[in-house]
């Protein structure tokens, strides 16, 4: 029975934990200082004018695809370029294909023509 009565006191009355001094006082804030709100509003105009004048090139194009609609637009114009060389390149084979087709059909209906490349070079 008497360990009993020990065991519930213990549990009842733990021992004093080490951190409770230092919680303590930490809990114990100081007061800030008179020009906090001044000098907090001070930093935060220097922040904000500060990119502006010593801003790279890296952070304005960042700052312009920040915006959406120039993102898009530049997606767009991406695209829209993407097309245009791939017809460009399509044309261009397509015009090549046109004048071998063009050069194969003449020498079909004019065998001379053969003839007469064929004695130009030597």
């Amino acid at each position: 029975m008497l360990a009993a009565v020990s065991l519930f006191y213990r549990a009842m009355n733990p021992p004093p934990d080490p951190l409770d001094p230092l919680l303590d006082r930490w809990s114990d804030t100081p007061e800030p200082p008179a020009r906090l709100s001044a000098d907090v509003w001070h930093r935060i105009a220097l922040t904000e004018n500060a990119p502006a004048e010593t801003a790279g090139w890296w952070s304005t194009v960042e700052s312009w695809f920040a915006r959406p609609s120039f993102a898009v637009m530049f997606i767009a114009s991406c695209a829209l370029l993407g097309l245009f060389l791939a017809e460009m390149r399509v044309n261009h084979l397509q015009r090549e294909r046109s004048e071998q087709l063009a050069r194969s059909y003449l020498q079909l209906i004019d065998p001379l023509l053969t003839a007469q490349n064929e004695e130009r070079p030597s």
